[in-house]
């Protein structure tokens, strides 16, 4: 069964977002299902469905994508869908 999670990246625009988020992804082996992305004016938005299957620890991947985050001044975020969907449910 797979595990999914969501990966979500808000920031102001610049070169190498996307390379810098998915390089940590590849290093770790997850693989991105579903990716969306738009640039609002200046402020940047991602949103990933990645499969974590074959990964454990979510708070290591959740440092990675800090360290990312603070080189690129972004907040990138790590859930697990079920987490996400309950806590976006309507």
């Amino acid at each position: 069964m797979t595990k999914r999670a969501v990966v979500s990246v808000v920031g102001k625009d610049q070169v190498g977002i996307i390379a810098r988020v998915t390089t940590v992804l590849s290093d770790n082996g997850i693989n991105i299902l579903d990716i969306s992305q738009t640039i609002l004016q200046d402020f940047f938005t991602m949103m990933m469905i990645v499969d974590v299957s074959g990964f454990e620890n979510l708070e290591l991947l959740q440092l990675l994508l800090n360290d990312a985050g603070d080189e690129l001044s972004l907040k990138i975020n790590i859930q697990l869908e079920e987490i996400f969907q309950a806590m976006h449910r309507v």
